[in-house]
């Protein structure tokens, strides 16, 4: 069952963030916030995890509101796509009692294979119309930021239409027997800080979640479709995501355990990487982050922008959340702002719950080279280049997948 998106803890529940003491170091993920120890794999999956779920919302993403039903209209299918090798579904999500966003879905699944496929799933950063260069697929007419391809006054153009072809690899991803599935994430919540115009609005009361934390939910209504879609292995489901997008996977596997496999890419600050200054020198910090994208997290994280060893979790607690789950946190070479070193530095903090809960967590005690791919419970990946998505992230993406979902 997933772990659903409810039960804030009241601000009383917790200290004031300048109330909690300093820990330079990261804090230990098996000890619970009474100092208490956790020693069984029962603590940890009844006691230790909900407490940090409700810590990770209250001093970080705010919290969400229930999940409403969630009703699929299927737009449009073209069953001979990419040269007759795969079915293209446009599929459009709404929310029963809610007049507000919509979920633009495409999903590509092979049509050669032997029952429901295995799914990688991820918000892109352009619309659904970039992944692919296909002119029927649906144009986004949301805010769309205004450095990519075709984009003009914030607005997708016919020009936009397959500009992130080699980000998504979808071709190469099909050939490998799995689905791809990719929304946009201002179908959810268009990411400026100036204005608040996405989902969030659309639900009564007082949540405070950040918008991180709004596509995090997005991800999951998205897999309350997968559950009634026959194509899809719903105990398949890997979620992939890169930056800002990545962070927002981590969360949505973290929170959401129908995620079999997760896969944050080059996520960095708030996200694989470190809140404490651990790791790579010049690396993002929270004060940064936050003065940056003061949207992305709630309005109490901010009062850790000078002192974020008051933390009582850090990241590597999220990783633990996903236990046992297979993680792979990857990266490149030249991207010191993501903090490669700090989120090794991560898996190893994580790798005691991963061996508690009876996996083997974490499959080595140094960074792996660049170009090889760690493909433990707890994997990495770093190669040469810079801070991007691209076909040669989506082969070590599908060998982490083949491993550990048993894909051939």
């Amino acid at each position: 069952m997933a772990l659903a998106f409810v039960g804030a803890a009241s601000s009383g529940d917790f200290p004031e963030p300048a109330r909690l003491p300093i820990k330079a170091g990261l804090p230990d993920p098996l000890v619970m916030f009474n100092g208490k120890r956790v020693t069984t794999k029962e603590q940890w999956v009844n006691e230790r995890r909900p407490e940090l779920k409700k810590l990770f919302e209250h001093y970080m993403y705010g919290t969400a509101p229930a999940a409403p039903k969630v009703n699929a209209k299927v737009e449009r299918v073209d069953a001979k796509a990419l040269a007759g090798k795969a079915t293209l579904k446009e599929i459009t999500l709404t929310f029963a009692g809610i007049d507000g966003p919509k979920i633009h879905l495409l999903l590509v699944v092979p049509n050669k294979r032997k029952g429901p496929a295995p799914v990688f799933v991820g918000m892109n950063f352009c619309g659904n119309h970039a992944v692919l260069d296909d002119p029927k697929i649906h144009l986004n007419t949301n805010w769309i930021y205004p450095n990519q391809k075709g984009v003009k006054n914030n607005r997708a153009t016919e020009s936009s239409r397959g500009a992130q072809i080699d980000v998504w690899n979808i071709e190469e991803t099909i050939d490998r027997g799995y689905a791809v599935a990719t929304f946009y994430s201002g179908d959810i919540d268009p990411d400026r800080a100036d204005m608040r115009e996405g989902v969030q609005q659309y639900f009564k009361g007082k949540h405070d979640w950040s918008t991180i934390a709004a596509w995090a939910w997005g991800y999951s209504r998205v897999i309350d479709y997968f559950v009634t879609d026959p194509d899809i292995d719903a105990a398949r489901i890997i979620a992939v995501g890169h930056s800002r997008l990545g962070k927002t996977a981590l969360l949505a596997g973290a929170f959401d355990d129908r995620i079999a496999v997760v896969i944050p890419h080059q996520a960095g600050c708030g996200g694989s990487g470190p809140s404490r200054a651990i790791g790579n020198k010049g690396a993002e910090s929270v004060k940064r982050i936050n003065t940056s994208f003061p949207h992305w997290f709630n309005a109490r994280f901010k009062d850790f922008n000078e002192e974020p060893e008051r933390l009582p979790f850090d990241q590597h607690c999220l990783i633990a959340m996903c236990a046992p789950r297979p993680v792979l946190l990857s990266n490149a070479v030249e991207d010191k702002w993501a903090n490669p070193d700090g989120q090794f530095e991560l898996l190893r903090a994580a790798d005691p719950v991963y061996r508690l809960v009876g996996k083997t967590g974490l499959g080595a005690t140094k960074m792996p080279p660049v170009g090889k791919l760690l493909d433990s419970t707890l994997g990495f990946y770093i190669r040469d280049g810079k801070h991007s998505m691209n076909r040669e992230d989506w082969r070590a993406f599908l060998g982490f997948a083949d491993k550990h979902l048993k894909t051939k």
